[in-house]
């Protein structure tokens, strides 16, 4: 397949590029840092094309390179007032109680921007929604999980807000906040055609010999027990963890025995033959870039030399802002020496690894995920060679 037009997405929402990837686009996200609770218009849905708009023009002003951008916005109507993000609890459930039992118009804006052609297209989807009657103690519960202080309305139709939707009058994706078949008729109309964007999974495995002796050639029990007790201190107590590229179970095997309840996924079906006899029915098949977890369900991910071997961070992060609980944490090793770092068509005097702080701290911000803690833990020692320590970083995920 060739390479793929760059296409890049400005916004930070996780629900649109879990959208798009599940589509099969791989867009690069670019965050616009628009302010838009200043920003007015005469209706809810030309606020929700302004808003877009602004979102693809700020991107566009940062490229250095010509690409093409998608700015996307939403907004919920109901009798005429435009309803964005509520940002607080008490908000959140006002508006839930108000919309019990009603219908609303949910408009999603795209701008799109293609840099080589000069062309701005600007266009509006908008989809009826029709609201289930809410008793107090669901939207007291709903609202206790974070999800609807931070999406337009105060609902998703995707996530935990699924079953308080009755039913909905036009494009679902929509009401996600990405219309499918808009983004690729304007897609068309700057020359683009959809399935020139579809990109081919990578995928990092193991066959079943590689796979029997990853443990003795990455440092064992000695290694995998000391990256736990470390792991312990930044973990927080109780809840649900979840270890991305788990391997043979070693380290989330030492984490269950320190009381922790782990739950690890692998692409390698050949590592995960060994996982499973240590993390039993706690284990599956799974890509980093398309976890097949609700949102907000974790109370911890951990990626242990895991980043190193991408070739873009952005997908993972991208899904671990969204399966982490607000105020959820993401424990990732980094900064991995030069000679140990591999990935797909990069050697060692390339550039800098995914994993390597600055990128990481910077880019992390962008969906949520702030630095809070650090430790270290000692490799195995190797002849006369001084002991590796590994840095192992925490980031915690913003309550809003």
């Amino acid at each position: 397949m060739n390479t793929p037009p760059r296409f890049v997405l400005a916004s930070a929402s996780p629900a649109r590029l879990k959208t798009l990837r599940n589509a099969g686009v791989e867009p690069e996200v670019i965050v616009s840092g628009v302010d838009e609770d200043d920003i007015t218009a005469e209706s809810p849905g030309e606020l929700a094309r302004t808003l877009a708009t602004l979102k693809a023009r700020a991107v566009v002003a940062t490229l250095t390179d010509h690409a093409t951008v998608l700015g996307c916005d939403s907004v919920l109507e109901i009798d005429g007032v435009a309803y964005g993000k509520p940002g607080t609890p008490d908000i959140a459930r006002e508006r839930l109680r108000m919309m019990s039992g009603r219908s609303g118009i949910l408009h999603t804006g795209h701008c799109l921007f293609d840099t080589t052609s000069r062309q701005e297209i600007r266009e509006l989807a908008s989809t009826t929604v029709n609201f289930a009657d809410l008793t107090d103690d669901e939207i007291d519960a709903y609202v206790a999980t974070g999800e609807p202080l931070v999406v337009a309305g105060s609902f998703t139709v995707d996530g935990l807000g699924g079953p308080f939707v009755a039913g909905i009058e036009g494009d679902y994706h929509n009401v996600v906040g990405i219309s499918l078949p808009l983004v690729r008729r304007m897609l068309s109309q700057v020359g683009i055609a959809w399935p020139s964007l579809w990109t081919a999974p990578r995928e990092i495995r193991y066959d079943e010999a590689e796979a029997a002796r990853y443990d003795e050639t990455r440092g064992g029990p000695q290694r995998a027990q000391a990256a736990a007790e470390a792991i312990q201190e930044l973990l927080p107590k109780g809840g649900r963890v979840l270890e991305l590229a788990v391997g043979t179970g070693l380290v989330g095997a030492e984490l269950v025995a320190q009381g922790n309840l782990v739950h690890g996924l692998d692409l390698s079906p050949a590592m995960l033959h060994h996982a499973r006899t240590r993390l039993p029915g706690h284990v599956a098949v799974a890509d980093a870039t398309q976890l097949p977890i609700a949102d907000r369900r974790c109370d911890a991910v951990l990626a242990i030399w895991l980043l190193h071997l991408v070739a873009d961070s952005n997908q993972i992060l991208a899904e671990v802002s969204r399966v982490i609980r607000p105020d959820g944490v993401f424990i990732t090793t980094t900064e991995k020496p030069e000679a140990s770092r591999y990935a797909s068509g990069r050697g060692p005097n390339d550039r800098r690894s995914e994993d390597a702080l600055p990128l990481l701290v910077a880019r992390a911000a962008q969906y949520g995920l702030y630095l809070d803690g650090a430790t270290s833990f000692p490799g195995p020692a190797r002849g006369n060679t001084a002991i590796p320590l590994y840095p192992l970083i925490r980031f915690r995920r913003s309550a809003q």
